[in-house]
């Protein structure tokens, strides 16, 4: 009898989602985006600016920002991962930003058939913790083996 972790087709299932699991490496379902076009160019921030500048640590949000350039479109229909480089913090986004440093990747979809919010919480169940100060996207999450429908 096969284990819970090696059965191809799950129990509970997303509405919608009726195939095999299939294993991937995460790179070949999210692509990433340096966020250089996104970062924030001043820091006076003012809770009166309707921009959140977004970092992937603790913080999160920042300030509110009153720059109308450079701003990363998230919505409901179209959201984005921050993740963070050096910390493997994320957030799931679904509302338009700017960002603080250039330490954190943009994760968005390959294919509008896989979604978002189920690769957000296998990104948060990922068992690893950095041991150095590297970029870990590349060096490290992108290669790792998930299961997905």
């Amino acid at each position: 009898m096969a284990e819970k972790a090696e059965k191809k087709f799950p129990e509970i299932r997303f509405k919608g989602f009726s195939d095999d699991w299939e294993k991937r490496k995460l790179k070949d379902v999210i692509k990433y985006e340096q966020p250089a076009k996104y970062i924030v160019k001043s820091t006076n921030y003012d809770d009166q600016y309707k921009i959140p500048v977004l970092t992937a640590g603790k913080s999160f949000i920042l300030g509110y920002s009153n720059e109308n350039f450079g701003i990363k479109q998230a919505s409901p229909d179209d959201p984005v991962i921050i993740f963070d480089d050096f910390t493997t913090g994320s957030y799931l986004i679904e509302f338009p930003f700017k960002i603080k440093s250039s330490a954190m990747k943009l994760l968005t979809l390959k294919s509008q058939n896989d979604n978002l919010h189920f690769l957000y919480y296998i990104i948060q169940n990922i068992n690893y913790m950095p041991h150095d100060h590297s970029r870990q996207w590349i060096s490290k999450f992108e290669k790792f083996i998930i299961k997905s429908s």
